[in-house]
């Protein structure tokens, strides 16, 4: 680190009471945001308080470095990275500072999430109008920066249409409240003078010689997003410094509060779907849908579609689709659903007599979610099309008029067909003319650079030909701001330029974004140099091209990993709100440890260990990721090259070989369960495990399911079913044997033979998990081996510890690449759930009633099918309420080790446990993995959680559910 930065480290420290990182770790983590571009930051500041941010401010100023003012850096045009100090809002500047019910108006601090606001206001029943899709996870003031619409925009206007008033910070240290202004007042404070006064007398003079050229030249179409809203500052728009700066993404100043319009929460909403031929047909009748004033009006294309069949990530919503090659999503609301109903069908009616499509009106609000969230996913279907080459953003949100989009859309598929772009997807806000796409550019060699630029040039073009923006959402930044001369002329760039000069003199405010930008194929994250490192690896990553690096670089940043709201992933992220314990943090300090710039030692990287180190390994991130990034397995295989020929941490002995410790404790049950509990020496144990000493170690039973088994005399009765194995896994057959025997119960009812493995085997879950994939691969191949038979047989494995299964239908054919047996195991594992299923579907157990609170495995999540097994309670006549919880906590030896025991209570404090104290003495619980049930043992004393096999047993036998058999 230069001097420079060592001093502005050390003056940051001392006048701050917010968070200063200045290491290759925080870094790294910032390096980029969802673009094409990549600036390493000098440092990072967390301001505390927007007095702190000023404080931060001043401090830069005195060290004449640049200022990047950051929220959630979901923005696709490379505005939220740069060479400067970046300040992160969103750990703490999170405050509602008021809310007025009657005007309908509220007061934040700008790094609230959106979902987060408008969860606080849900009550008085006002909501922000503006709804992006990254809503979980973007924040106010990255909306304010970015002019942000979204679907709901159709109804409620842009971003600038929302802001009221806002707290700003010009770098020169003029902190000032600015909203719309009275020319009365525009002279009161000019001739005040001072630095605010010669600021309003520079902007009217500006506004006053450009004022024609703004009114000639600004398209009017409702998605105008490029450039500086100048127009916010003619007489007829009340000179609103506020809108003005709504959209110049941190370029002119720090935004330190908001003051906010907000909108009705609708009491109805109605969702009509159009099926057309092509997606031209669809745009052309827009115009049609326009005349009956939806609130939201979408469209999608085939394209989109059949990616989100082929990687399942809304396959629920997409069977609600009409026939047709391309769709219209027609929201209406009301203050009744009656009327919300009674405008749709009209506007059916409407477009039936004009030969359209009739559409199909849904009637279930899960059904419009659904569709909705299909709609939402867009980016990552189309992110890394299977078997195409990835895709990018760079020409994904231009807009033009709404009654022009069909004949637009036309010229833009020729346009990517000359340039041979042809397979990318259209979708978008149609009912204002914005298109989302995202398409396959080649931006590693010289040559598809040149292309990207070339075909950029052309786009901007066309779009200006057709009266449209550049963007109509996601901003300038650094993909577009180049080309601002072809839609505004050089002399509106140039206005642009004195704003600027007004604002930010020295041009240290987010500096070559939107004006004096940086050239659109400059800082590129890949580019024609990017030569990132190709380690031999563990794992196969078969989805990307057998290249860990490629994994590495998977992340497209949208952020759906820092939402707090619902979901798996992350539950790091929830507990501590940093970036780098997010999913994309992890990713991003993966990505620059192979670039080898920031991080430089490599798989010896303290700063990828420390960031990995609060993974829980859940696997969330695999299913709920819309790029399905697997920090799981990147943690796994970094864990492998981390730790090679050196000592690892206590507790990846200990808890790593928990298979084969199982296997010698069996031989005398109790005395080590006495030598586990016994006050001094438990403690003693802990510590030299690497285990936390407030965590109870479990008991081990005083009998295993397998010997159990083997006592058992022969089943008599025929098995009209069919065979299958029932894999005894460590957890089961050592801790938790009673729902093992359980399950031979209920298998046996049903009518299944069953096979229990005559030797011990296990998945090797727990050195995957701590990263020692050596010895992993040699158990698998002993499992393997040991299964046998029952491969070449065909018989299903019913596992029940959901982690176990998930290894064996994820982790295991990953590891194994190539090995047929692998393969075959991976089809062949179910749960129980799974197999009576789809191996009988007829059978009914006994009505046992009740309700049932469900925990699902993290595992069970991403990789398993939990409304199989949530289905099976159903028949038994048990009410399921399938928690979206997230992550219990505990997951596996994560919860157990030292250093993690808060972050692993705070996890199960986020939604767990306040549902579970919440619900009726009489309602079962529900958690089929044995962390879930271990963590809820430990944290809810009297909470009696069960396997969904004991339930079901409990049906058979008539016992009480709540009888409790575990043998301890």
């Amino acid at each position: 680190m230069s001097p420079l930065y060592q001093a502005l480290e050390e003056a940051l420290r001392g006048r701050i009471a917010g968070e200063v990182r200045f290491d290759p770790g925080s870094r790294a983590a910032y390096s980029t945001d969802a673009s094409n571009y990549r600036q390493v930051p000098i440092g990072v500041v967390v301001p505390r308080t927007p007095g702190d941010a000023e404080t931060a401010v001043t401090v830069c100023r005195d060290h004449d470095v640049p200022v990047l003012s950051r929220g959630g850096a979901t923005s696709l045009a490379g505005q939220c990275c740069n060479t400067a100090v970046v300040l992160d809002w969103t750990k703490y500047c999170t405050r509602v500072e008021s809310v007025d019910p009657a005007a309908g108006t509220v007061l934040v601090q700008p790094g609230i999430s959106l979902d987060g606001l408008n969860d606080r206001l849900a009550a008085d029943g006002w909501m922000v109008g503006p709804k992006p899709s990254t809503h979980v996870s973007c924040t106010i003031g990255g909306m304010i920066g970015n002019n942000s619409c979204g679907s709901t925009a159709q109804a409620y206007g842009k971003m600038a249409d929302s802001v009221r008033r806002l707290e700003v910070l010009t770098y020169d240290g003029l902190r000032m409240w600015v909203g719309a202004t009275p020319e009365t007042e525009v002279d009161r404070v000019a001739a005040a003078g001072g630095a605010r006064g010669d600021l309003y007398r520079g902007l009217r003079r500006l506004r006053d010689e450009y004022a024609d050229d703004i009114r000639r030249t600004y398209p009017d179409i409702p998605r105008r997003v490029s450039g500086y809203n100048l127009d916010a500052l003619l007489p007829e728009n009340d000179f609103h410094l506020a809108r003005l700066l709504v959209g110049s993404e941190g370029t002119l100043v720090t935004v330190l509060r908001a003051e906010l319009e907000l909108v009705r929460v609708p009491n109805a909403r109605s969702l009509v779907l159009l099926g057309f031929d092509d997606i031209c047909a669809a745009a052309d009748a827009v115009p049609d849908v326009l005349a009956h004033r939806p609130a939201a009006l979408e469209g999608i294309d085939h394209r989109l579609v059949a990616l989100e069949h082929s990687q399942r990530l809304a396959e629920a919503a997409l069977r609600e689709l009409p026939d047709g090659n391309a769709w219209l999503m027609v929201q209406f609301t009301a203050d009744s659903k009656d009327a919300s109903d009674r405008a749709a069908r009209s506007m059916m009616s409407d477009l039936a007599s004009r030969s359209t499509t009739p559409g199909t009106l849904l009637d279930d609000p899960a059904h419009e979610d659904q569709v909705w969230a299909a709609r939402e996913a867009g980016l990552g279907a189309t992110a890394y099309p299977p078997g195409e080459p990835e895709t990018h953003e760079g020409w994904e949100d231009a807009a033009v008029p709404p009654q022009r989009l069909g004949d637009y859309l036309r010229d833009f598929r020729a346009l990517l067909d000359r340039y041979d772009y042809g397979t990318a997807s259209l979708y978008g806000h149609f009912g204002h003319g914005c298109v989302h796409t995202r398409i396959p550019f080649d931006l590693r060699t010289a040559d598809g650079v040149a292309r990207y630029r070339a075909f950029a040039e052309d786009s901007a073009r066309l779009v200006v030909d057709h009266g449209g923006s550049l963007s109509g959402e996601h901003g300038d930044g650094q993909s577009r701001a180049e080309l601002l001369p072809i839609m505004f002329g050089d002399r509106l760039v140039r206005a642009f330029g004195e704003v600027k000069a007004a604002f930010d003199p020295r041009n240290r405010m987010n500096p070559g974004k939107v004006v004096h930008p940086y050239p659109l194929d400059e800082n590129l994250r890949q580019g024609a140099d990017y030569l990132p490192a190709e380690p031999a690896t563990r794992f196969a990553y078969p989805d990307d091209e057998h290249r860990f690096s490629r994994a590495a670089a998977r992340c497209v940043g949208v952020g759906a990993c820092r939402g707090t709201g619902s979901g798996v992933m992350c539950p790091s992220y929830r507990a501590t709100g940093e970036e780098e314990h997010s999913t994309r943090g992890r990713a991003r300090l993966l990505f620059e440890m192979l670039r080898g710039e920031v991080i430089t030692d490599g798989w010896r990287s303290t700063e990828v260990r420390d960031a990995l180190d609060l993974c829980l390994a859940c696997k969330g991130c695999l299913s709920d990721c819309p790029v399905n990034v697997d920090m799981a397995t990147y943690k796994a295989e970094f864990l492998a090259h981390h730790y090679r020929h050196r000592l690892r941490p206590l507790s990846h002995y200990a808890m790593g070989w928990l298979p084969l410790l199982a296997r010698a404790a069996a031989a005398t049950p109790g005395t080590v369960n006495a030598l586990t509990a016994a006050p001094g020496l438990s403690t003693a144990l802990k510590a030299a495990a690497g285990v936390d000493p407030r965590r109870t170690l479990p008991r081990f039973a005083t009998e295993r399911f397998t010997d159990w088994y083997r006592r058992r005399p022969p089943r008599r009765t025929q098995a009209e079913r069919g065979r299958v194995t029932l894999w005894p896994d460590t957890f089961t057959d050592n801790f938790d044997p009673q729902i093992a025997r359980d399950a031979v119960t209920v298998l046996e009812a049903v009518g299944f033979d069953i096979h229990v493995p005559e030797r011990v085997g296990c998945c090797g879950l727990t050195w995957i998990s701590t990263g020692q994939l050596t010895t992993a691969v040699r158990v698998l191949r002993r499992t393997l081996k040991l299964l046998r038979p029952t491969l070449r047989s065909g018989d299903p494995v019913v596992v029940l510890e959901p982690s176990c299964a998930a290894v064996f239908r994820s982790d295991l054919p990953n590891l194994l690449s190539g090995n047929e047996d692998a393969r075959r195991l991976a089809g062949q594992t179910v749960t129980l759930g799974e197999l009576i299923r789809d191996r009988a579907p007829d059978w009914e157990p006994p009505h046992l009633g009740g309700s049932a609170l469900v925990q699902p495995h993290c595992h069970h999540h991403a990789v398993l099918d939990v409304p199989a097994d949530r289905d099976l309670l159903t028949r038994a006549g048990v009410h399921p309420e399938v928690l979206d919880a997230g992550c219990c906590g505990l997951a596996g030896n994560f919860g157990f080790e030292r250093g993690h025991y808060d972050i692993s209570v705070a996890c199960a404090e986020d939604t767990l446990l306040p549902a579970v104290r919440a619900a009726d003495p009489s309602t079962l619980l529900v958690a089929d993995g044995f962390s879930c049930r271990t963590q809820l043992r430990d944290l809810q004393p009297g909470s009696m959680p069960r396997h969904g096999a004991q339930v079901l047993a409990a049906a058979l036998t008539r016992r009480p559910v709540d009888d409790d058999r575990r043998e301890r």
